[in-house]
């Protein structure tokens, strides 16, 4: 699944390709919007929280709407000149918005969704606060907060929970980890200072945004640190890194430690 700085560089493509033009064509292949037709309104901007993109537009009479898409495991949107060629097959495409000037077409798409701009609160407001948003103090203790509230919880599980904090996936959940020396498979009570820990994993994707992948150890051609070298040697002592997984029961996902640097509980593959 892309994780926060891939979906926030979906956005800003989104928004660099649509903002303030109209539509002259939409079309929505899911069933509970396959008649809907928003020809005539003007898109305003995309937004993301986390991993959930927010398409807001004005209709032609002047109604405020919100597309709400999630790109889930497999989706992704695109863009091209009207009359390109797709850059997927049609049966793949969930959204298509045509503009004059642009086609974007969102494919494989997990999630689609159009509602009043002003139900976005009710949509997306049990998210915890993003880690590429503006991050103010408030935005930092009450995601301390979120964390802090279960220390017996696994950390992995708190930190993928996007109610918690929005925009940690599998990249970061390893990588911030490892560079915070915990152990992704111990309990959320061994940060110390999860204040910090959380600016260090918002430091992480904002590095990530400006480079466009993830290089944690700052060489590229050895970018990460732990994330998927299970049985390869740490970077920093040689200990053999070990995975596991991590998760609500049914949504396991794998993560990745040290377990000279990233003390704790051993089991593993």
């Amino acid at each position: 699944m892309p994780e926060g700085d891939a979906v926030r560089r979906t956005g800003d493509r989104l928004d660099h390709a649509l903002a303030g033009q109209i539509l002259v064509r939409s079309d929505f292949r899911v069933p509970q919007l396959a008649t809907t037709d928003l020809a005539g309104a003007t898109v305003q901007h995309t937004a993301t929280h986390g991993k959930h993109l927010l398409t807001r537009l004005v209709t032609a009479d002047g109604a405020p709407l919100t597309l709400h898409t999630h790109l889930k495991m497999e989706g992704s949107w695109r863009t091209v000149a009207p009359g390109e060629r797709w850059p997927g097959p049609a049966a793949d495409a969930r959204v298509v918005l045509t503009t004059d000037r642009v086609v974007a077409v969102g494919l494989r798409l997990g999630l689609v969704e159009l509602f009043p701009t002003a139900e976005e609160p009710a949509v997306i407001g049990h998210l915890g606060p993003d880690l590429l948003g503006p991050w103010t103090d408030g935005d930092r203790d009450e995601a301390v907060a979120r964390l802090a509230a279960r220390p017996d919880r696994v950390l992995g599980e708190a930190l993928l929970d996007q109610t918690v904090v929005a925009g940690i996936g599998t990249i970061w959940l390893a990588e911030s980890c490892f560079v915070h020396g915990v152990c992704p498979v111990g309990p959320v009570s061994q940060v110390r200072d999860p204040a910090r820990f959380l600016s260090r994993a918002r430091q992480m994707l904002q590095s990530a945004m400006r480079t466009g992948r993830p290089v944690t150890t700052g060489d590229r051609r050895n970018p990460v640190w732990v994330y998927r070298r299970q049985r390869q040697p740490c970077r920093r002592c040689g200990t053999t890194i070990l995975a596991g997984e991590v998760g609500e029961a049914g949504r396991e996902r794998t993560t990745y430690w040290c377990p000279r640097c990233q003390p704790g509980p051993t089991a593993a593959s």
